[in-house]
């Protein structure tokens, strides 16, 4: 006579949760998709008849970017990481970021991720900390860099005053709480930063993915703008980009929706891009970054959660 298995009920609810949690994370990308249908229309018919050549440069850069974020990330660790689980995280991140407000998805994926991996609350907070630094101080020195190599390259339009303080307001709203959150940043990952860089090979992963993921969706939008025929140079879509990311940072949304978009195509026309085409080429960008794979990225951390990676 075998005994009944007492762990058989909790087992049965726990799939039970998993899969009720599994539907809706996919009910939600489904109801995203369908409230976005126009505008996946709209891009993907431009798409179509775009430039095979550049458009296929767009796509490889687009995929490249979960592979830069899995290298920083590894950066950020001590111990070796599955490389493969790693990037599947990381894809699914990018479709958790844009179901979550101002970064919380991605970073609610990463910690269950390194969690699973043994990596303790405290050494994942610090992980977590020392990438989110790096991004940051990547893109600082990129767009300082690339400000003085080419000056003059993005010429803000003239704006009315009123429509100025309105843009501002929400960054200032949020200076108090960025700096606090910055000052945190900054005293967690400090002490780490430093044993990073006693390692030659994490130092060059945290710092060289970091630098890598924003050179991506830099190329992405470059490649996305030649292939709807707009001949921008690389140095000023690099630098509209990474200075509308930054702006869109003031306003956190999920995955930088609305303001990322407002602010790139603005920064674009900046560098001499129609309006019409600049808006263009931020629905392409988008749909190659976000819209295409807010499902398929979807479907990844459903089966990662499944199979206890997350």
């Amino acid at each position: 006579m075998t005994t009944p298995s007492l762990a058989h009920p909790f087992t049965s609810r726990r799939t039970c949760w998993h899969t009720a949690v599994s539907l809706l994370v996919l009910l939600i990308g489904a109801v995203l998709a369908v409230r976005n249908r126009q505008v996946l229309d709209a891009g993907t018919d431009q798409l179509a008849a775009a430039d095979r050549g550049w458009l296929a440069l767009a796509v490889t850069a687009a995929c490249a970017t979960w592979a830069c974020a899995a290298l920083a990330q590894q950066g950020a660790v001590a111990a070796p990481l599955p490389a493969t689980r790693l990037t599947a995280a990381q894809f699914a991140a990018s479709a958790a970021n844009h179901v979550l407000p101002a970064g919380l998805g991605a970073n609610t994926v990463n910690w269950r991720f390194l969690s699973r991996c043994g990596l303790t609350p405290a050494a994942t907070a610090t992980a977590l900390a020392l990438k989110a630094a790096a991004n940051a101080a990547s893109r600082v020195a990129l767009i300082a860099g690339l400000a003085v190599a080419c000056p003059g390259v993005l010429r803000l339009p003239h704006l009315p005053a009123a429509t100025c303080a309105l843009a501002l307001l929400p960054g200032a709203l949020l200076v108090r709480p960025l700096r606090l959150r910055v000052r945190a940043l900054l005293r967690v990952a400090g002490a780490e930063v430093r044993a990073v860089h006693a390692h030659p090979g994490r130092a060059s992963a945290l710092w060289g993915g970091s630098f890598a993921f924003a050179a991506a969706h830099a190329l992405t939008v470059y490649a996305v703008a030649h292939a709807l025929a707009l001949p921008l140079p690389l140095a000023g879509v690099a630098l509209a980009y990474l200075a509308a990311s930054g702006a869109a940072v003031l306003l956190p949304s999920p995955g930088g929706l609305g303001s990322l978009d407002a602010a790139l195509a603005l920064a674009l026309v900046a560098v001499g891009a129609p309006g019409s085409t600049a808006a263009s080429v931020v629905i392409g960008y988008r749909l190659l970054t976000s819209w295409l794979p807010l499902v398929p990225g979807l479907v990844v951390l459903v089966l990662l959660a499944r199979r206890k990676v997350l």
